[in-house]
């Protein structure tokens, strides 16, 4: 069994360690996007968030949907449907046993796709942006997927 010294001398291990807290502290960020969102649009999902606001009737009002800060949700949603996979994929991939530059390769398409995805939520950009983004993210997790299963399965 490895020593947790060892994969921390593994510089493929390293790679992972190093863009999966980048992309997980993106993701981390959208909680404050959503968060700024609510608070400046005065859109809220729960009664007690509205507290500051005044009681009754006067805080029922900011009980409701913003358009910018479901966009928001929707990109925060979209980055656990996808770095969550690539948190495990990743995980055994790094693991078996792959070039450090092939490996360099994956978490850096991976962290750019998922980054330039965040903006083209946020700004809004015009499609095919965000779209492609997603794709060559979700491409880059099923390259992953394949190598593993390559490398454990013998495929």
């Amino acid at each position: 069994m490895a020593k947790l010294t060892q994969l921390i001398d593994n510089e493929v291990f390293r790679a992972y360690a190093t863009y999966t807290t980048i992309v997980l502290l993106k993701m981390m960020l959208m909680s404050l996007i959503t968060a700024y969102f609510r608070i400046t649009r005065k859109a809220f999902a729960n009664a007690e968030d509205t507290a500051s606001f005044g009681k009754g009737e006067n805080a029922k009002k900011y009980l409701r949907t913003d358009p910018d800060v479901e966009r928001v949700r929707r990109g925060h949603l979209n980055d656990l449907e996808n770095i969550v996979p690539f948190l495990g994929i990743g995980l055994l991939y790094a693991l078996s046993g792959p070039e450090l530059y092939t490996a360099l390769l994956h978490f850096r398409i991976f962290t750019g796709a998922r980054i330039a995805h965040t903006f083209a939520y946020l700004i809004p950009l015009p499609q095919p942006g965000r779209g492609l983004s997603w794709a060559v993210g979700y491409a880059v997790t099923i390259s992953m997927a394949y190598k593993v299963l390559k490398t454990a399965l013998y495929l």
